[in-house]
């Protein structure tokens, strides 16, 4: 897919589509919510996919990591004479919740490596988190449309019951 073809099918001008996505790519201009949703869309991905913290530094790497350890309790430690990183769960809700999110990428990255499953379904998982994952329970919320059309359907038993 070139810029071009990208940039004109999230609404850019065809004549400066491919400058706007180069602009994108190299870290010149951050894109807006609204049009991280709209590359997520016509790339069929989770807009979580394409909004990467700042690590493309070692040092930008450490501050990020220094900013779970601060929010959600990560830890440094040392384990068999390798570093590891861990979550201090007694640290609160925060730090529970990563916890649980790290042990369902544990449980697919272990499929992975037993070959239960293909690196295409593992990267189908990673990509599309929380989607795929079955682990948790994600509160899945109807759309406005679904809502204004069960009430509709059921206003004249409504006003019956009252």
């Amino acid at each position: 897919m070139t810029q071009k073809y990208l940039g004109t099918a999230v609404g850019f001008p065809e004549r400066s589509a491919d400058v706007r996505l180069a602009q994108y790519e190299t870290g010149t201009r951050k894109p807006k919510s609204e049009l991280t949703a709209a590359l997520a869309q016509v790339l069929d991905v989770s807009p979580q996919a394409l909004d990467v913290p700042d690590i493309d530094s070692y040092i930008g790497l450490m501050h990020t990591l220094f900013t779970l350890e601060d929010i959600y309790g990560l830890t440094v430690s040392e384990a068999d004479g390798e570093v590891c990183l861990k979550v201090d769960k007694s640290k609160g809700k925060e730090a529970y919740e990563l916890l649980k999110m790290l042990y369902a990428w544990k449980e697919q990255a272990d499929k992975l490596s037993s070959e239960e499953i293909s690196r295409e379904e593992y990267d189908n998982w990673r990509y599309y988190y929380p989607q795929f994952d079955t682990t948790q329970r994600w509160a899945k919320v109807p759309s406005k449309e679904l809502s204004d059309a069960l009430v509709d359907a059921f206003k004249d038993k409504l006003k019956a019951d009252k």
